[in-house]
């Protein structure tokens, strides 16, 4: 079994960044991003649950790590990076750690979250995440979107900013999104912060400037942190150009 993926680019010779959505995004969300880097190969994931993946389901952080191994593999893809935004971000974080990382360069991850320390936090996060799954199942989405997009993370987000995120993701798969919500949760994922600070790879932390939350722990977990100026979580969305701008210049300080 194998994930809904396309390939672009696939002419250059270059190791192949490979883009992992959030959670309630696709693959096609990244197109912008892999046009203005157009001298790397890309290859944009759908993730279990979502886009053309509706039908694929993880019980796990390992077993996703694993199918994201066995999808490079069918896609003969032996040399790549890592690009994750968010859920994206914590996949790609627990793949370099406890996945088969072998022909991985590096870590680009955008607003992922590397753990909770306590057992108390993974426990209430369990239960605020079984919270939302159970309304995905059962609630007509665009009702859930409109008090997803309420939290406080998404607190940058103008109002037609918001509205246009329900439009697009109103297309989900309720099922599939819960399912992913609930067997990925923050709540089941190891602390990945000492193992992450262990890694012998390039690494860099991408964080919207008014992302306080997220740039807080980054700076508590002493990551790697690049901040994106002037906008929130979803910085690739908000600012395409600055994003790809930081995401080249890192890539180009080793060569690729």
């Amino acid at each position: 079994m194998s994930l809904a993926c396309r390939k672009f680019n696939g002419h250059n010779d270059r190791p192949w960044l490979v883009w992992l959505h959030g959670l309630l995004g696709c693959g096609d969300e990244w197109l912008p991003l892999v046009n203005l880097c157009a001298q790397h190969p890309s290859l944009v994931i759908d993730l279990p649950g979502h886009g053309d993946s509706t039908d694929v389901r993880v019980k796990d952080l390992l077993e996703m790590s694993c199918l994201l191994s066995e999808t490079l593999a069918e896609q003969q893809i032996s040399k790549y990076w890592l690009i994750g935004y968010s859920l994206g971000g914590r996949i790609a974080m627990y793949h370099a750690c406890y996945g088969d990382n072998q022909g991985l360069c590096g870590l680009l991850v955008e607003g992922g979250n590397p753990g909770l320390f306590s057992q108390q936090e993974r426990n209430n996060r369990l239960e605020h995440d079984r919270n939302w799954a159970g309304r995905f199942r059962s609630q007509p989405i665009e009702q859930v979107l409109s008090d997803w997009y309420q939290q406080p993370v998404f607190s940058d987000l103008l109002p037609a900013q918001r509205q246009q995120l329900i439009k697009v993701r109103r297309h989900n798969n309720g099922n599939g999104v819960a399912n992913m919500l609930e067997n990925t949760s923050l709540g089941h994922q190891p602390w990945l912060v000492p193992v992450l600070q262990q890694l012998a790879l390039p690494f860099v932390y991408l964080c919207g400037e008014n992302d306080k939350k997220f740039q807080q722990l980054a700076k508590r977990c002493a990551l790697p942190l690049q901040t994106i100026p002037h906008v929130g979580h979803n910085a690739h969305r908000a600012d395409t150009a600055a994003f790809v701008a930081v995401v080249n210049h890192f890539l180009s300080l080793f060569n690729v």
